[in-house]
């Protein structure tokens, strides 16, 4: 029972931002059904092929039924079912559920409490709206991409974090609760629109109002939180990992040095720019000289903002992490546990992505259509597996 329990979400399958925006509404307790096409595209990926969907972590706590939703029965079905949920989720170009007949005009004449929420890289509109673009490509023009990386070399793809999922799925959900919680205010269904390059744009708020007051270079690698201050920065070990290191504040940089055995009155003041590289040349030297669980070590209880750089395989075995619960495992894969948490509705992940078709008819079940009411859908074109 999370925080969104009761509440319906109809999600039309696409990739990237709007399944993990769906995900995070899943796992806070909405009641998912995704609208999976009958057959996988070939643009879906690898990992959407049939009988690997476990491993589809953003695809998890939901339950599936299949539409052709070019064919106009397909469409009729989609319907009835729009009219139950509470939010419809949609990834598709601008103008494509509109010409399937679904379109937010549509679904909210029949659904006036509707939230419908509308995931794209350049928004509904403007001159790009129609364009074919990733993750990559909409950091870019958000001016985001432009700060990471090292001096002198191409800006470096930051994964597809600040695009597809902090600045696309996350923002979405948060649109949609918002959207929930006026609607539970007595105002009326409205349409969510989530762009990736507004998104992005947003995570780098503090950018601009750093570059408006004359403290940010637009050069990489030159600033305090990109890599250009040498006690912000990850280091290489003598076993060739890394470790990370960031006190900003005096107190916690005086701390850092004693743990590395510097000498602060040997070496140029924190924030003298002009001594970076000589503190950059000191700072590698030191790492070199141990493992990185040695530092960890001699960091032990240190409050000097510091941390090792873990990959991805061992970051739930961080003995923080076991403590907490920060990663659980679904069906046999290992994956991130529900965040942000709620002490008194804790969110719980359900299942693991569902097959096409897969518990869909408990899950209309669940949604008050009667054994007659799916017959209808069925014939309509809507798919469910016979256990479902």
């Amino acid at each position: 029972m999370g925080v969104l329990s009761g509440i319906r979400v109809l999600e039309f399958e696409a990739i990237g931002p709007g399944p993990f925006g769906a995900m995070l509404l899943a796992d806070m307790g909405a009641d998912v059904i995704r609208v999976d096409r009958p057959e996988a595209p070939a643009d879906l990926g690898p990992k959407k092929a049939e009988g690997a969907r476990r491993i589809d972590i953003t695809g998890r706590g939901r339950r599936s039924v299949t539409l052709d939703l070019k064919q106009p029965e397909a469409q009729r079905a989609a319907l009835a079912l729009i009219e139950r949920a509470d939010v419809v989720l949609e990834g598709f170009r601008p103008g494509t559920m509109e010409r399937l007949g679904l379109g937010p005009d549509v679904a909210l004449a029949r659904n006036p409490k509707l939230v419908y929420g509308r995931m794209t890289g350049w928004g509904q509109t403007g001159p790009l709206a129609d364009r074919a673009g990733h993750d990559l490509n909409y950091v870019a023009l958000s001016g985001v991409l432009s700060g990471i990386g090292r001096a002198g070399e191409a800006p470096v793809p930051p994964l597809n974090l600040v695009g597809d999922y902090g600045g696309g799925g996350m923002l979405l959900a948060l649109g949609v609760v918002a959207a929930l919680l006026n609607v539970q205010r007595g105002g009326k269904g409205q349409v969510v629109d989530a762009a990736m390059t507004e998104g992005a744009a947003q995570l780098g708020a503090v950018f601009w109002g750093m570059l408006a007051s004359g403290t940010w270079k637009e050069a990489r690698q030159s600033n305090v939180l990109d890599g250009g201050a040498p006690w912000y920065d990850s280091y290489r070990t003598r076993d060739g990992k890394y470790f990370s290191i960031g006190p900003v504040e005096q107190r916690f940089y005086a701390e850092l040095l004693q743990r590395l055995g510097l000498d602060a009155s040997e070496l140029p003041a924190q924030y003298d720019r002009s001594g970076w590289p000589v503190l950059r040349q000191r700072f590698e030297a030191v790492f070199q000289s141990r493992t990185r669980d040695e530092w960890c070590a001699a960091f032990e209880g240190s409050d000097a903002c510091v941390a090792p750089v873990l990959e991805f395989s061992e970051a739930p075995q961080h003995p923080h992490h076991r403590a907490r619960g920060s990663f659980i495992e679904v069906d046999g894969v290992v994956q991130p546990a529900p965040a942000p948490r709620f002490l008194g509705t804790p969110s719980e992940v359900m299942r693991s992505a569902p097959e096409r078709g897969q518990h869909g008819a408990a899950a209309l079940r669940d949604w008050g259509f009667d054994g007659d009411g799916i017959g209808q859908l069925q014939a309509m074109g809507l798919g469910v597996l016979p256990a479902g």
